[in-house]
């Protein structure tokens, strides 16, 4: 009988499976979900996760939308531009986002939960800024129907996710409940890659960790999304239809201590003019939490967290998301925060 901690020599071919809809069918199948998910969770950090509940008419419905969106003309898109948001929202144009201090060759459209825009009082913390208003089109009012819902569905999906992956480990399967509600900070990106860049670099979206709790990626079928290995290489995540690609972001890293982990990954451009669609939405908690360490069988097996100085991590979750906001949208940074830009 393996553990979860005894790993074979690993397939790079696919990312582990998982099928939640387990849960549901007995005792039996749910325990042997949690060594499969304790497993991909622990020694990977990536999954493809089958059985979320998620149908095909509502990912019709939020597909169609998003592609409606970006076949609209430049001038549409652009009246959306998130320059003009001080909450980071709206459109951002192809290669006007930065991931490591270089632009990533592709175009989107930053949703988050519909709330009215929150200025910091003097003394309040600037993560507050992050709470406000959306930019819709006017001409599409069907993307707000379905974005908004698709926020709601994956939210649930993912709250049902982390509560069978703190199970996994023997953690309290609710212990984070209190840190997520409805002041959940939830993030929802329609993303379009374009193909190549005009000046040859591939980079589509470059290396990363998420900074959340969970991320849940629907991408089409053209691929580009590469996931770091145990071998230290970046390998191909192949589209399996109806699955969401999952990774664990850095907030349960921090709370495991490194036992489960956040893992590098990025997007290659596709080629030529061959364009990609993808839909990441990520699992984050309200602004305000404050993440505990977790309590679980397994702590003392933790190696620590990864560090980098470059990349401090915060005890407020406001302030992770803050600090990746203002390197990743330079022009809204520097047009409405200019005061939180830290001095070169």
């Amino acid at each position: 009988m393996t553990t979860h901690s005894e790993t074979a020599t690993p397939s790079y071919d696919q990312l582990p499976i998982i099928d939640l809809s387990a849960a549901d069918r007995g005792p039996q199948d749910r325990a042997q979900l949690r060594t499969q998910l304790h497993s991909a969770a622990h020694d990977v950090g990536f999954f493809q996760l089958v059985g979320h509940g998620v149908t095909q008419a509502e990912t019709d419905a939020l597909l169609t939308a998003m592609r409606a969106f970006f076949a609209l003309p430049e001038a549409d898109r652009l009246a959306l531009d998130n320059v003009r948001s001080p909450h980071f929202r709206g459109y951002t144009r192809t290669g006007d986002e930065r991931t490591a201090g270089a632009r990533d060759w592709r175009d989107q459209l930053d949703i988050g939960a519909e709330r009215p825009a929150r200025v910091p009082a003097p003394g309040e913390p600037p993560y507050w800024w992050l709470q406000g208003p959306n930019q819709w089109p006017t001409a599409l009012p069907e993307l707000r129907t379905a974005a908004l819902a698709w926020i709601d569905k994956l939210g649930a999906v993912a709250n049902r996710l982390l509560h069978e992956l703190l199970a996994a480990i023997g953690a309290p399967a609710d212990f984070y409940d209190p840190v997520f509600g409805t002041r959940a900070h939830p993030h929802l990106k329609l993303v379009r890659y374009p193909g190549s860049a005009d000046d040859g670099t591939d980079q589509g979206v470059g290396a990363h960790k998420d900074y959340g709790f969970l991320t849940l990626l629907l991408q089409d079928t053209v691929g580009g999304l590469q996931v770091q290995r145990e071998d230290g290489l970046f390998h191909d995540v192949p589209p399996i239809e109806g699955a969401f690609v999952v990774n664990l972001g850095e907030l349960l890293e921090v709370a495991t201590n490194g036992y489960l982990i956040a893992t590098n990954h990025r997007v290659v451009s596709p080629p030529g003019a061959t364009e990609r669609f993808s839909v990441p939405f990520f699992y984050n908690p309200r602004l305000d939490a404050k993440v505990e360490p977790l309590s679980f069988p397994h702590a003392s097996e933790a190696p620590g967290i990864t560090t980098d100085p470059a990349n401090p991590l915060y005890a407020e979750y406001g302030y992770n998301e803050l600090k990746g906001k203002l390197r990743a949208h330079p022009l809204v940074a520097q047009r409405h925060h200019a005061d939180l830009l830290t001095p070169a």
